[in-house]
């Protein structure tokens, strides 16, 4: 797969490559502007830097390992985007999940703990206030 899409950034980077040079050999010119050559080489230069950038950016991404998931959430805290009473929604890790109070209803906007989960629905219960266990 890294061979591949090395070998696809490289080929695509070339054709961008050869278009700019055509576009600046031929298409300017009729327009009445010129380039010098070293003109050329420094655009060139800077969008094959611009590639490697974006190539090595692009693979750190992808070869980054999956966030938590739904198999491991017990213990992440949220909170409450819809009233629990007892069942609703709450915001954690950047996503919404179903939710239902462990006991009793929490309110909007209360910070929770997931304590456990049932099918796809999480279990929450109230996070204790700073300093308390």
């Amino acid at each position: 797969m890294k061979a591949a899409r090395l070998a696809i950034a490289i080929f695509t980077t070339l054709v961008y490559e050869a278009v700019i040079i055509a576009v600046i050999l031929w298409g300017l010119p009729e327009l009445g502007i010129h380039i010098p050559l070293y003109g050329i080489i420094i655009i060139c230069m800077g969008l094959l830097s611009f590639a490697v950038v974006t190539y090595k950016l692009g693979s750190r991404i992808l070869e980054k390992k999956p966030s938590p998931g739904f198999t491991n959430m017990i213990g992440i805290e949220g909170r409450v985007v819809r009233r629990l009473s007892p069942q609703g929604f709450i915001k954690a890790q950047g996503e919404i999940w179903e939710a239902r109070a462990e006991n009793g209803i929490i309110d909007s906007g209360v910070d929770v703990i997931v304590v456990a989960q049932s099918g796809l629905k999480l279990i929450v219960r109230q996070k204790p206030p700073d300093g308390l266990s």
